[in-house]
């Protein structure tokens, strides 16, 4: 049996630790976790305000926007998401700094010596180190981005004071199921009684509007207790206690900055327009849209469903004109086909490629995605099909590097560290 970690072992061996220690990457229920956190005190956070995040994409943004907003205003604020893109680190940011290798380090010998002989997956570590260092902050503010679902993922161990649904569609189906209306139930599952269950998902599933009745939460639903319309050069929200008119649009999408926005409106109703603009302006989150190069335009996103492939495609409406080029690399367990078919057209080009991890989909099922209805290739590695890519491009182009969080990780691994 192998030494376990100590606190003077390095951020890697623990994590190369917890990696080894749990049969399965993904084993949904509350029970073991719960019963750990509970023995740590760490189901309250006593003072400070919970708000946990669900849906299938736009997790990761509207947490971003929410702690702008909320950082601008002074607060201080805890966030907690996954996956991670280069570092372990970027799991648990406090007041826009990512937590140090010695807070995770602490965090891990706490929760193994409270575990006992109980079994904890690798992000159910994850979820208690961050509950466990964001306690010890004593922070005014911790926004949780669910990992998996909602009802059954360990970030629902602890009572939320708002609860928030961004987006529903069909994703991860061996665990949430294969309709909306089963993925709308498990994600409603973070709702609470009588506290802000608020949703920015227009076309929302009937099973959503039954949790909360069930539940007795406070649906708070965009089109009737909230709204957005965009404009020109900004955008105006209209909620429940204030309205902004001419609020600048952020560089993230902006369904769920209003997403967002309702949310702030429940945390600080009396919160001026300056520091909702402010805070819009600062926020940002790799991955998303992240623009790493002028000449050309290279661009890295993490879609990797056919609800951001939509997304996605909406976005490099601008570039309409100019030469798009795209370099996927996607996982096999995600319905890749459907994600070529949507942004099939947009692209001149298709460069795909096999990622360095086992669930890799082989660049060759990508290109055969294709059907003869678009120009692509299939490489082995990212560095080969960068290589072929950047041997086409001129100045004027657009790269597009998308596919999975796998793939942007090892671009800016790989490519941007040269």
């Amino acid at each position: 049996m192998q030494t376990p970690p100590n606190r003077h072992s390095s951020l890697t061996v623990w994590l190369e630790h917890l990696l080894s220690i749990h049969p399965t990457e993904i084993d949904m229920g509350l029970a073991r976790v719960s019963e750990v956190a509970a023995s740590m005190g760490l189901l309250s956070l006593g003072q400070t305000k919970i708000v946990t995040v669900a849906g299938t994409n736009g997790k990761g943004t509207t947490c971003a926007m929410i702690e702008a907003v909320m950082m601008q205003a002074g607060w201080s604020v805890g966030v907690y998401s996954s996956p991670h893109l280069l570092q372990y680190n970027e799991r648990v940011r406090i007041n826009g700094n990512d937590a140090s290798d010695q807070a995770f380090i602490e965090a891990f010998c706490a929760i193994d010596q409270a575990r006992g002989a109980i079994s904890l997956t690798f992000f159910e570590y994850a979820t208690l180190a961050a509950l466990y260092i964001f306690k010890q902050q004593k922070l005014d503010l911790v926004i949780l981005e669910v990992g998996l679902g909602g009802r059954l993922d360990a970030t629902n161990m602890i009572d939320a004071d708002v609860s928030v649904i961004t987006s529903i569609d069909i994703d991860h189906q061996e665990y949430l199921g294969d309709t909306r209306e089963l993925v709308g139930r498990e994600k409603a599952g973070i709702f609470r009684a009588s506290r802000p269950a608020i949703v920015g998902e227009r076309d929302l599933p009937q099973s959503v509007i039954q949790v909360a009745r069930e539940k007795g939460a406070d649906l708070i639903l965009v089109g009737q207790a909230f709204d957005y319309v965009k404009h020109e050069n900004g955008w105006d929200f209209q909620g429940q206690t204030f309205s902004m008119n001419g609020l600048p649009l952020p560089t993230l999408p902006l369904p769920n900055g209003a997403t967002a926005l309702a949310v702030v409106e429940h945390l600080l109703p009396g919160i001026s327009q300056e520091l909702v603009a402010a805070g819009l302006r600062a926020a940002k989150l790799n991955g998303r849209l992240e623009q790493v190069s002028l000449q050309p335009t290279i661009l890295l996103d993490v879609a990797h469903n056919p609800h951001a492939a939509k997304y996605l495609r909406q976005s490099l409406a601008p570039y309409k004109g100019k030469r798009i080029f795209a370099l996927c690399g996607m996982l096999k367990d995600k319905d890749y086909s459907e994600v070529i078919s949507i942004l099939g057209d947009v692209m001149t080009q298709w460069y795909f490629t096999s990622l360095d991890c086992q669930r890799s989909a082989a660049a060759d099922d990508l290109l055969a995605c294709l059907e003869g209805k678009g120009n692509g290739f299939a490489f082995d590695t990212l560095r080969q099909a960068y290589d072929a890519l950047a041997a086409k491009i001129c100045d004027d182009d657009v790269v597009i590097v998308f596919g999975s969080f796998y793939t942007v990780a090892e671009f800016k691994q790989l490519v941007l560290k040269e």
